[in-house]
């Protein structure tokens, strides 16, 4: 005679179902942490992130915990079910806290002596930015943190790198709102695919007895730091444009 599975003929334990509940409504928490921070709240919608990713892990580990314990042997499949519906937020915690340790700063510029003045970014920033003004404590943190963030040299004519440098910007899909070519300034914001988080860019361009020199500064609207992506999008404009 065929043995019915002891799965079968037991109800699912308690804790096995709230493992599932939990792991199904953090999911959803993740996707509205997005909408949260896109609607303007970026705070609220960034702590409702990372309590979804952190409880997503925590759910993981107990689903495994679970996995291990023979008293739910008969359960494993549902179980494992549920930890998969952990998983997303699990690793979106991971690659948040793999991404290194960044200084809370979210002012860069390749120039720490004479960095680049925003002339237009201050209407459209909104009262609430974060300060376009230089502080000298963050050049310093920079210093640091970012050596190799340096002015680009060029021995190409300026008129050459002014039109190369808005056709770069336009590829990695900035919004110009600013070309003034006499003064050699270039003004636009970048918006995080996701988050929908924007960034505003100066790029300054001017020349001397070694050819044209091309610097930027890159600010965020909103936080205190920024996980490194004013850096990074310095270092992608500056390469990219050397391979124009």
């Amino acid at each position: 005679m065929n043995q019915i599975p002891v799965a079968q003929t037991q109800a699912t334990p308690w804790l096995v179902n709230w493992l599932g509940y939990l792991a199904i409504a953090l999911l959803l928490v993740l996707p509205a942490a997005v909408l949260t921070v896109r609607a303007g709240a970026w705070q609220q919608g960034l702590m409702l992130y990372a309590i979804a990713c952190l409880g997503a892990a925590i759910l993981l580990l107990l689903a495994i915990l679970l996995l291990l314990l023979p008293r739910f042997a008969p359960w494993r499949k549902a179980v494992a079910g549920r930890a998969l519906v952990a998983l997303p937020g699990s690793l979106l915690l991971l690659s948040i806290l793999g991404a290194g340790s960044y200084p809370r700063i979210h002012d860069i510029t390749t120039d720490l002596q004479q960095p680049p003045v925003f002339t237009a970014a201050e209407q459209r920033r909104g009262p609430d930015s974060n300060s376009l003004d230089i502080e000298p404590e963050t050049l310093a943190i920079q210093a640091g943190a970012y050596p190799e963030i340096q002015t680009l040299v060029t021995e190409r004519e300026f008129e050459d790198m002014f039109d190369r440098a808005v056709r770069t910007a336009t590829e990695m899909g900035w919004e110009i709102y600013l070309q003034d070519r006499n003064a050699g300034v270039i003004e636009a914001v970048d918006t995080t695919a996701m988050m929908n988080f924007k960034d505003d860019v100066v790029i300054r361009l001017r020349t001397n007895a070694d050819g044209t020199l091309v610097d930027l500064r890159s600010v965020s609207r909103v936080g205190l730091g920024d996980m490194g992506a004013n850096a990074a999008r310095i270092n992608a404009f500056l390469e990219r444009l050397a391979q124009q």
